[in-house]
């Protein structure tokens, strides 16, 4: 189901009583085919269209609970035109327009992506205050390396500096760090601050932040299926043993327990997915916006949050 984010929205009380599951429910899993299937039945407000592992030690258990339970202290009240038990357990976003941000301002592109580096701390901040428990964002596809070598060095050094300068407030506040794509073409430098990265969040719980950067949905599915058919060849399984369960398995957002997202959120007017998620957005929710990245904010991610809930998520069954 897509939405588009200029349609207006009914008055909070004018909604009808919602059939939803709980929240605890949800968390047992987003896949809509891991359970028994599950339907949600709301009314519409709104016209739709289309390493290696080491072993933790009791300090580092022990210091994740002392974060985790810190971070819980600090939670913000949802907005009252939320319901905590509607909320989604995975939310991505597609930060598109920075440097049509800058170009309307008569700036550099730099400083679009400066900006839109400050978009996302807010939506981080808010998430974890929130109870969202996964944040997966399209920081830099595949397909950008064709950009000019001047923006992508600029983004490079960009994710460096965010990196250097949140990782502390990430261990603090219960933020696991993931990044998925193909690192092999980033610089060597960010290759090791992102590993550490991971490593110092490695047990936090309270949020998971996936930065996809490389990344290409198409990439994703096709490794995948190499993974398997080497895996046939060396017998370890059977042709017959392959199922989506088993490319689940394969793909990046293995990293996480909510590997496929709930809402997809798109700045900048553009209505396409641009190679994110190709597998995992089978039964997302998409909710566009015309602002440009820099400009969303709180109100606007409400707003997508509003729509979210009132969305009737079937998974191909027929309601009654």
């Amino acid at each position: 189901m897509i939405c588009l984010r200029s349609l207006p929205l009914v008055p909070h009380e004018l909604k009808c009583p919602l059939s939803f599951r709980t929240r605890a429910q949800q968390q047992r899993h987003s896949h809509p085919f891991s359970q028994t299937l599950r339907s949600h039945t709301v009314p519409h407000k709104t016209l739709t269209g289309g390493g290696t592992a080491t072993t933790t030690t009791a300090a580092n258990v022990a210091l994740s609970s002392h974060n985790d339970l810190n971070a819980a202290e600090e939670e913000e009240p949802l907005p009252s035109e939320l319901s905590e038990e509607l909320m989604p357990n995975h939310v991505a976003v597609i930060m598109d327009g920075n440097g049509r941000w800058a170009k309307q301002r008569g700036l550099p592109v730099s400083v679009g992506h400066q900006s839109g580096a400050r978009s996302l701390r807010e939506l981080v901040e808010i998430c974890c205050k929130w109870g969202i428990r996964v944040l997966t964002v399209f920081a830099f596809s595949h397909d950008n390396w064709i950009r000019p070598k001047v923006e992508v060095d600029f983004l490079m050094n960009l994710f460096e500096r965010e990196i250097k300068s949140q990782l502390q407030k990430f261990v603090s506040e219960g933020i696991r760090i993931s990044v998925i794509g193909d690192s092999s073409k980033l610089p060597q430098s960010l290759q090791k601050l992102i590993s550490d990265a991971e490593e110092a969040t490695k047990d936090n719980s309270r949020l998971q932040f996936i930065v996809a950067a490389g990344y290409s949905g198409k990439y994703d599915i096709v490794q995948a299926c190499k993974s398997l058919a080497c895996k046939v060849k060396d017998g370890v399984i059977q042709l017959e043993d392959i199922s989506e369960s088993l490319v689940e398995r394969e793909l990046e957002t293995n990293c996480t327990e909510y590997p496929y997202p709930d809402l997809l959120i798109r700045t900048s007017g553009e209505l396409r997915v641009s190679n994110f998620l190709l597998w995992q957005l089978a039964y997302t929710e998409f909710f566009f916006v015309k602002e440009l990245w820099p400009d969303f904010g709180k109100a606007g991610f409400v707003e997508a949050l509003i729509s979210f809930q009132q969305r009737q998520r079937r998974y191909g069954a027929r309601l009654s």
